[in-house]
Formats: C-alpha cells, sequence, structure tokens
C-alpha cells in the first residue's frame, strides 16, 4: 500500500513539473539552476527559521510562563498610563504588525521617529532606532517614564500596580514577594522585565520565502517553482549585485548594527537627530543598563557589548539596520518613517547620492541603479519575507 503510494505522489509530482514546462516553456533543471551555487549559499544563509532563542541571563524571570502572561496582561493594560487612557498596545498593534502604522510617534524623541515593530527581540543586541538600550527590560522603563508615553514615575507605577488586585496579584506570582516590598524602582524595573518577557515571544512565522528556502535546501523543483518568478529574480539581486545581504543577513535579515544611509537632510529649523551619537551617550548614562545592579546576570557576562561601547564622531546620523522579516506589513519606512512604500525604499537606494552626508569613509552604499523590472523584483521578493 506504501509503495502504490508513493507511486501516486510521484506521478503527481511529474504531472505538475510537465504542466509548468508547458505553462512556462522552462524545464525543471532550469528551474534549479537559476541559481549559481554561490548565491544558493547566500540565500540559504538567512535561514533555517525559527531561530531558537534562550531566555535572557540578565532578566531572571525571561522564558518564564507566570511572568509571560503577567507581561502580556501589563502590555494591554491601561493601568500603566498616567491617566489611565493609554497602554504600550496603544501604539504595538498587533494587526500592525505591532507598530501604530504612522509615519512618526509620539515620546521624547519629539516625534522625530518611526513606531518600531516588536517581533523577534530577542535576537537583538540594542534596542530602539539609536541603541540607547543594551536589554530588552531596559528598554522597556522608557515608555513607561516618558511624559509623552505612559507618563509614569516609578513610585506612581508602584502604587497603581498594587491598587489594581489583578496586576497585584500577578506581580506577587512572579517575583515571589508584593509590589510594594521592594524600593519604587526596584518594582519598576521588575514590572519592565515581565513586559520584556512577554515581548520576546512576540515572533514572526515562517513566511514564503522560508518556504522557498527550504524547497532550495533540498533541491526540490516542485518548491522552488512554487515561488514566484519575479521573487526568485528578486532573491538573486537582493544576495547579488543588489548587495542588500551585506546588511540585512543571517536568518533575521540584519547585522542588528547602525548606519547613515543618506535620507535629505532634514530642513534647517529642524533639530539633526544624531541617532547613534545620542544613543550610545544615553546609554552609558543610564541607570539601567547591563553595568548596573539591576542586571539579574551577576558575573555582567551580558555586559561585554556594553562595557566596550566607543563614542565616536562617525556614529552621528546612524540608526538601526532594521530587520526585514515582516517588512511589508510594517509601513511606513526609515526611522523618520518618511518612505510610505517598499517601492519608495527600493528606489532610494537605486539613486542614492554619491555624496553622502555627513561624510563618512562607509563604503557599502552606492546608487543601485536598477531597471523598473528589477525594482519590481526586489520589492516582491520583500513582500515574501
Amino acid at each position: 500500500m506504501d509503495g502504490a503510494a508513493s507511486t501516486v505522489r510521484n506521478s503527481a509530482k511529474i504531472l505538475f513539473i510537465a504542466v509548468l514546462v508547458l505553462a512556462t516553456n522552462t524545464s525543471a533543471a532550469e528551474l534549479i539552476a537559476s541559481f549559481t551555487e554561490d548565491e544558493r549559499t547566500l540565500i540559504l544563509s538567512h535561514g533555517p527559521w525559527p531561530v531558537k532563542t534562550y531566555p535572557d541571563p540578565s532578566n531572571r524571570v525571561s522564558g518564564n510562563p507566570v511572568a509571560i502572561a503577567f507581561g502580556e496582561a501589563l502590555f494591554v493594560s491601561s493601568e500603566l498610563s498616567i491617566d489611565r487612557k493609554r497602554s504600550c498596545a496603544t501604539c504595538h498593534l498587533p494587526e500592525k504588525a505591532h507598530t501604530d502604522g504612522k509615519p512618526i510617534s509620539v515620546g521624547r524623541q519629539l516625534g522625530k521617529r518611526n513606531t518600531m515593530p516588536l517581533f523577534n527581540l530577542r535576537l537583538n543586541t540594542w534596542y530602539g532606532w539609536d541603541g540607547k538600550s543594551d536589554s530588552l527590560w531596559a528598554h522597556s522603563i522608557t515608555p513607561l517614564l516618558d511624559p509623552l508615553e505612559l507618563g509614569m514615575t516609578s513610585q506612581g507605577l508602584q502604587r497603581r500596580i498594587s491598587e489594581t488586585r489583578a496586576l497585584a496579584n500577578s506581580y506577587r506570582e512572579t517575583f515571589g514577594h508584593n509590589v510594594t516590598a521592594p524600593d519604587a524602582e526596584t518594582a519598576m524595573v521588575n514590572i519592565a522585565k515581565a513586559l520584556a518577557a512577554y515581548q520576546e515571544t512576540i515572533r514572526s512565522g515562517k513566511s514564503e520565502f522560508d518556504k522557498f528556502r527550504e524547497a532550495l535546501l533540498e533541491r526540490d523543483p516542485v518548491g522552488i517553482a512554487a515561488y514566484s518568478a519575479s521573487a526568485q529574480r528578486g532573491a538573486k539581486l537582493f544576495v547579488g549585485r543588489a548587495r542588500c545581504d551585506l546588511c540585512h543577513f543571517g536568518p533575521n535579515f540584519t547585522s542588528g548594527e547602525f548606519d547613515n544611509i543618506n535620507l535629505p537632510r532634514p530642513s534647517q529649523r529642524d533639530r539633526v537627530d544624531d541617532g547613534r551619537y545620542g544613543g550610545i551617550l544615553v546609554l552609558q548614562r543610564s541607570r539601567y543598563n547591563l553595568l548596573s545592579s539591576f542586571n539579574d546576570d551577576t558575573e555582567l557576562t551580558t555586559a561585554g557589548f556594553t562595557r566596550h561601547l566607543k563614542l565616536t564622531e562617525s556614529s552621528r546620523g546612524k540608526f538601526r539596520i532594521p530587520s526585514l522579516r515582516n517588512v511589508s506589513k510594517t509601513a511606513p519606512y526609515m526611522h523618520d518613517g518618511s518612505m510610505a512604500t517598499l517601492d519608495q525604499v527600493v528606489r532610494h537606494y537605486s539613486e542614492i547620492p554619491e555624496n553622502r552626508f555627513p561624510q563618512t569613509d562607509e563604503k557599502l552604499l552606492r546608487p543601485l541603479r536598477l531597471t523598473e523590472e528589477e525594482i519590481s523584483d526586489l520589492v516582491m521578493f520583500l513582500k515574501t519575507l
């Protein structure tokens, strides 16, 4: 019976390939051979997905199911805002890929930056467009205290949680003591760690690209052919002439670092955003960085990158190289939300000026001079991520 079923499956596969050949005048061998071995290797390096992650040693409740449930309740609770009118979920909407869909967000950055999505955060080293936080729990403190976001103080937050029975009970269950037991600052950090434990669970699923990559790995002509010809051409461009994967590499499609991509200079009346330079200043002065006593990794092994971080002039104007996973769902784009579509983003890199601002020694970026078809193919590829 198994042999008969196998024969039927093989016959169906042969029939499917034959239909493809007739419909596209392309042989199965050509479908596989459309990528060189170098291109195939580079494409395969963007997986497998999902990536296995481990609890954050700097956060003792990372990966704890009780803390995750508490963090999710905190994330959607308006009790965390001074006027009880907002929550974390107000600006990180699941239906908008955990962004707010707006060009710029509210907050102490004076409405200059786009709301970043919350997918796959456990893979990060730095957090925020400027990397001003070196842990997810530290980054979760910022909106709690920002007067333009949730607007709380550590004392107010401690009092609010203690007065809300469900949240107070969850805090006690998570940390083993009442929210009023530690000082207010420690209670606030604990709340941020529960929020981080929940946010770590927000992950993107397998994409159309991942299915194609698996087919390419197995040299499966049917699976490869199921991926559109335009997306295949876009994949060749991405790892080839366009050189996108020099910055957007690995399973998460990012180096996790920072670059200046020569966006237009702000008008003279607007203060120039220092980007990574300002982020390093904030991080080094923070009471909550990984070099602090709030790090649950008592040996501070998690603080290596922070300890050796240097402030340099070349950091000015650099912003996070974002992951491209779920990129079709996170418009508008760039740190300032200045580009509404992926087409605009690709055209920016196609036509980027040779004379970059500010001038640096960075040589990775150069105008790609893409054709209209190449722009369309690259956009199609990005949409499969």
